[in-house]
């Protein structure tokens, strides 16, 4: 597995500190971003404890971090999703980019997907900054998961969406790090429309039956 720079812009969130901890402990190098330098150093703190090695993450603002990295995942609420895009442009132009965003609501039935503009937040990022390799990845791992002591969590799988190869292979390279097998090609970047708010029927199981559930796609000769 190739090693990459990586910037983790919502680092100091759950999923993006999770994600953040794994490739870290995958011997990449994570630059942690935040608004707030303070937190994300703290965040940075906090997973090179316990990776055991304080020079494979730091942690800054998030414009220094995408400046810093080959590889930008963006792990921000949908909320300003937009806006933090927009502010990151000339950082992100060029790179590959990677986009975990999940548009989501909630209400007194549960989570559900939210209807935006562009159909999808893989879509808008892409609409904002045109020239990045975009590709949509890691939405249905859960937080408290990533975060875990589990050496690997190999009964998920993590599906890619993108118009980009490069992006899209990127993204299924990093994927080891997490489920120890490439993430699955499963098509064009507008499907993302369709991955993001799966994620809702997700926390809507976990919910309802008290566990942490995933994707696993069976077929494809790594059935667990």
């Amino acid at each position: 597995m190739t090693s990459y720079k990586i910037a983790i812009t919502g680092g100091t969130g759950p999923q993006g500190k999770g994600l953040a901890y794994r490739f870290a402990k995958a011997a990449h190098t994570v630059f942690i971003g935040s608004r707030s330098p303070e937190r994300a150093k703290q965040a940075a703190t906090d997973i090179a404890r316990r990776v055991g090695d304080a020079a494979r993450v730091s942690g800054m603002e998030n414009a220094a971090a995408a400046e810093s990295a080959d590889v930008v995942l963006l792990a921000v609420p949908y909320d300003g999703h937009a806006a933090l895009v927009a502010s990151l442009r000339s950082q992100l132009v060029g790179k590959v980019v990677l986009s975990c965003v999940n548009p989501l609501g909630f209400d007194k039935h549960g989570p559900y997907g939210l209807d935006i503009a562009d159909s999808s937040a893989a879509e808008e990022a892409q609409r904002i900054v045109p020239d990045a390799k975009l590709a949509g990845a890691f939405h249905h791992l859960s937080a408290v998961s990533l975060w875990s002591d589990a050496e690997l969590l190999a009964h998920e799988d993590v599906l890619v969406c993108g118009d980009d190869d490069q992006a899209k292979t990127v993204a299924a390279d990093l994927a080891r790090a997490i489920t120890g097998r490439a993430g699955i090609d499963v098509g064009a970047l507008r499907l993302a429309r369709q991955l993001e708010p799966l994620t809702a029927v997700l926390i809507g199981i976990n919910r309802r039956y008290k566990v942490r559930s995933g994707i696993h796609i069976v077929g494809l000769g790594h059935d667990g």
